[in-house]
């Protein structure tokens, strides 16, 4: 059966208006499925040696979360994804887990994942021309670098402090939570933007 390039826009119109209209239950349910993803793609690791944040992959899936649960429920998945990984269940990044996890090194880019598909999903619902490429791209870009490595950096902070009891220097930061990590951010957004432009539909699916 050829599949059309009709069948393909009809799809993804059909796909974001049954999400957008499903019952409280299935949106819970593809919440934890997409924190799921998150989870396999945190086991994506590269260590480096000098900073206690490693390289990995979940970023891209927190950025999409948003582009396919929309509103509320993209940040859901991210909180579920936090919760649970809190609770003790090994899916942060090198199959870890725990409370432990949240108060450390790395605990301020978790709550940026919320913050980052909370801001992604309301955008992509409510406004029909963000869900082109560059529009994608600019806010993306603010998610990720604003929403993630804010509060990533705070805490990275706080805790080299309590560690070593000396405060570090922003450029000390920086290098240990953020410029590392510049390539392949642009890179894992550049893509995220692509796929959220292809997946999306142009015209309203939810009253928006």
């Amino acid at each position: 059966m050829e599949i059309t390039i009709d069948d393909y826009f009809r799809g993804r119109y059909t796909f974001f208006k049954w999400r957008s209209e499903t019952s409280t239950v299935n949106k819970i349910i593809l919440a934890f499925f997409m924190a799921c993803i998150t989870g396999v793609m945190a086991q994506v690791v590269i260590p480096l040696p000098w900073t206690p944040v490693p390289v990995t992959a979940q970023t891209f899936a927190v950025l999409i979360a948003g582009i396919l649960l929309g509103r509320y429920w993209g940040g859901l998945s991210q909180a579920i994804y936090l919760g649970v990984g809190v609770a003790g269940v090994p899916w942060f990044g090198g199959m870890t887990g725990g409370l432990g996890i949240l108060t450390g090194a790395t605990g301020g880019y978790l709550v940026g994942f919320v913050l980052a598909a909370l801001f992604l999903g309301y955008f992509a619902d409510k406004f029909i021309k963000a869900r082109n490429f560059l529009p994608m791209l600019a806010l993306m870009l603010f998610a990720n670098f604003a929403l993630i490595y804010i509060p990533g950096m705070l805490q990275l902070g706080a805790w080299t402090y309590a560690a070593t009891g000396s405060q570090p220097g922003m450029w000390t930061i920086m290098v240990m939570g953020l410029l590392p990590f510049l390539a392949g951010d642009l890179v894992k957004i550049g893509g995220a933007a692509a796929f959220a432009k292809a997946v999306t539909p142009k015209e309203p699916f939810n009253g928006d």
